[in-house]
């Protein structure tokens, strides 16, 4: 491998593919971006044409390609970060039964009691180290033969994003890491295999189900006819990566105890690096494979994340938007910046205005599929500026709902890393400092997935003997942000409304909306 040093990362978000070529002083070097949408059929329902994201992903990576300037041939590897729990049913053709069901999707919040009643919430989290809840693709299994039976007798293969991607790209077989099984609903997360248990109680052909692999594990070479699209040489080799998340969380450097990651995307998450089996797992929180085998990730999960500030972008914040494009045909300009500087303007608390961002559900620690977003304590005094702010704290808020059950897990925290598309806002950054009580430190490569899956690719092609050695090479912090006291008080107060304002709707409204929407 002395002259294939380069690896290629590519990850599959919920809204955009990106590819990243990493050079031989492991920093990037050329990159390649796509966007693309997802559907909405009905209320709660997420979808998404996956083979639409394919090509979307080999035009990001032949952008890459092109824009390095390197031989293809000097790739020692690619591997992939995907979208996590999204589901595949194919036919024996390999060919979609259905449309992608996405991650963010609810629609299974029936099949969530029916799980219950057969094997009970505790037995289930026993085993899977899950709560119940409707994300989880038994669930969707679930749906499937009751909603659509006819698409269920066709079915053969069950399987998630970065099967369905390794496959498209050359792989002979389905395979899905280690991080990603564990979200089916129907894996042993300790014993490191499918449940028999879960699979025989709910009638899951386990030959359905894709062939799990550690992350940095070969599984194909590139074809000639993904070569042909992608800029990639025929041959390349392709390496299994991991779940988004998990990804990230090599490329946030979570490779040691006592360090935890905030990422921000679409969706958000946290994750603390657990160096073997957490005896006190509380019931609201997760426990996923950390892509080095024998170690796990306790995660907290945000459904809307960084999406929410994405929806009050294109919805509320649509002068601004159009502003920010016609000064970037002018080469500056960005809406980003424009929000962060709205809301710098505005106190912390935003003059007592708060957003509870359930735009795709409450995840950790609520686990509420009916949850719904609101805006509370609107009133004259408050502007637009205040909105913006608003919509900052209460996504980050929601996180710290989370941290509270990853904390209540008893894991030592030293360090958090935060990472996403937020952290460019230095105020953002503050605020959740602050929101969170403690320092924060972001990454030079804020892309922590994509980085994360070329390590993934380095250790499958040798170019790293171990994750560990890639983190070692290639993940840096930048800088720190420490809580400021003064707001640190404010985001308790606000944080205690917060909760407030969950506890009052839940009781009282979520469910009556729910069924009111779901006529829509």
């Amino acid at each position: 491998m002395a002259d294939k040093k380069y690896l290629v990362g590519i990850d599959i978000g919920t809204t955009g593919a990106k590819t990243v070529v990493f050079g031989p002083d492991n920093k990037a070097r050329a990159s390649g971006y796509r966007e693309y949408l997802c559907t909405y059929p009905k209320p709660n329902w997420v979808e998404q044409d996956v083979d639409m994201l394919v090509a979307s992903s080999m035009e990001s990576c032949a952008q890459a390609i092109s824009e390095s300037g390197i031989e293809p041939t000097q790739v020692a590897a690619i591997s992939f970060s995907t979208q996590r729990t999204c589901t595949h049913f194919l036919d024996d053709r390999g060919a979609l039964v259905r449309p992608m069901i996405s991650w963010q999707d609810n629609r299974t919040t029936d099949e969530v009691p029916i799980v219950e009643t057969k094997l009970g919430g505790e037995r289930f989290q026993h085993i899977t180290r899950l709560p119940l809840g409707a994300i989880w693709i038994l669930n969707k299994i679930l749906w499937l033969r009751a909603k659509e039976p006819d698409n269920w007798k066709r079915v053969r293969k069950i399987v998630q994003l970065q099967d369905y991607f390794l496959n498209a790209y050359g792989a002979e077989d389905y395979y899905v890491d280690r991080s990603d099984a564990g979200l089916f609903g129907c894996w042993d997360l300790y014993a490191g295999q499918w449940s028999d248990e879960i699979c025989r109680m709910f009638d899951i052909d386990i030959s359905m189900l894709p062939t799990p692999a550690p992350s940095g594990t070969q599984v194909g070479e590139v074809t000639k006819a993904v070569a042909e699209k992608t800029g990639l040489a025929s041959g390349t080799p392709i390496c299994v990566g991991a779940g988004d998340q998990n990804a990230a969380a090599i490329g946030a450097g979570l490779v040691e105890p006592g360090l935890m990651s905030v990422s921000l995307g679409t969706g958000g998450i946290a994750a603390a690096y657990i160096e073997g089996e957490l005896p006190n797992l509380d019931p609201r929180a997760m426990l996923t494979s950390h892509p080095i085998v024998g170690k796990y990730m306790l995660e907290g999960y945000q459904p809307a994340g960084a999406g929410a500030f994405r929806w009050f972008r294109d919805e509320i914040a649509t002068l601004e938007k159009q502003q920010a494009g016609q000064a970037g045909l002018q080469g500056s300009g960005d809406v980003y910046d424009t929000l962060t500087a709205m809301a710098s303007v505005v106190p912390p608390g935003s003059k007592g205005l708060v957003l509870n961002p359930y735009f795709a559900s409450a995840g950790t620690p609520r686990w509420d599929a009916d949850a719904r977003a609101s805006v509370v304590g609107l009133t004259f005094a408050h502007d637009r500026n205040c909105l913006v702010r608003a919509f900052m704290e209460g996504i980050t808020l929601e996180v710290k709902d989370m941290l509270n059950a990853m904390y209540a897990c008893e894991v030592k925290i030293d360090e958090i890393r935060i990472l996403g598309g937020p952290t460019r806002s230095e105020l953002w950054n503050q605020i959740q400092s602050d929101v969170y009580g403690r320092p924060v430190s972001t990454l030079k490569m804020p892309d922590a997935a994509v980085l994360g899956a070329a390590i993934c690719a380095g250790v499958g092609s040798g170019v790293f003997s171990h994750i560990r050695e890639g983190v070692s090479a290639m993940v840096e912090t930048e800088r720190t942000y420490d809580p400021i006291p003064k707001n640190v008080g404010v985001y308790e107060e606000l944080y205690e409304v917060f909760c407030d304002i969950y506890d009052g709707l839940s009781a009282k409204a979520y469910d009556k909306l729910a069924r009111i929407q779901a006529r829509y």
